[in-house]
């Protein structure tokens, strides 16, 4: 049970019937996926993920609004959740829009309470996986700007001391062990040594 409760996903609904909302909550009973909040597609969106801080969204509308997709652009930016958004629509250009938005998973037309579970399953897992992906992207990006760094720094040594690559990366390796830095930040410092020196030259 506490197991159960750990694993617990807080659901918003946005859903101005209160039939399928029930029809939603009821096809959602006994499942990790809990409904505690239901809204309208009249309320701010932005307004009620700041307040609720919900784990996962649900949206049913007939029509995704301008004001509708403006808002999951911005919670997609500033704080990514799982969207899930069943519409009438079904025209290529609204889809394209909605996803743009930062929707994990459209589905045209009615709702079918067997299948709402696997749809919010399928959405969560691709929503952590393009999450981890993304993560990881910022950490290569981050490292091969760190590399790059290196290189600059080490190449100035190179150049200004007489030094084979080997040697530059030695001596600002020893700079960084011996206070207690990072490779980058010592090859930070040595490039801006070489800027205010080139600008007093």
């Amino acid at each position: 049970m506490q197991k159960q409760q750990l694993n617990e996903l807080n659901v918003l609904l946005i859903e101005d019937d209160k039939k399928k909302a029930d029809i939603l909550m009821s096809a959602l009973d006994h499942s990790q996926y809990c409904i505690k909040h239901v809204a309208s597609s009249g309320m701010s969106l932005l307004k009620q993920v700041e307040q609720l801080q919900p784990d996962v969204i649900i949206i049913d509308v007939e029509s995704p609004s301008r004001d509708i997709l403006d808002s999951l652009s911005i919670i997609s930016h500033a704080n990514p959740k799982p969207v899930v958004m069943f519409s009438e629509q079904e025209d290529t250009e609204t889809i394209n829009q909605t996803v743009k938005s930062g929707v994990s998973a459209y589905i045209a037309g009615d709702i079918n309470p067997i299948r709402v579970r696997s749809i919010l399953d399928t959405a969560v897992a691709r929503f952590s996986e393009y999450q981890a992906l993304k993560s990881e992207l910022v950490k290569t990006k981050q490292k091969l700007s760190s590399q790059r760094v290196v290189e600059q720094a080490k190449v100035w040594l190179m150049e200004t001391k007489s030094l084979t690559e080997k040697e530059a990366y030695h001596r600002i390796r020893k700079m960084a062990m011996d206070n207690s830095q990072k490779l980058e930040d010592v090859a930070k410092n040595i490039l801006s040594l070489a800027q205010m020196l080139e600008k007093s030259s």
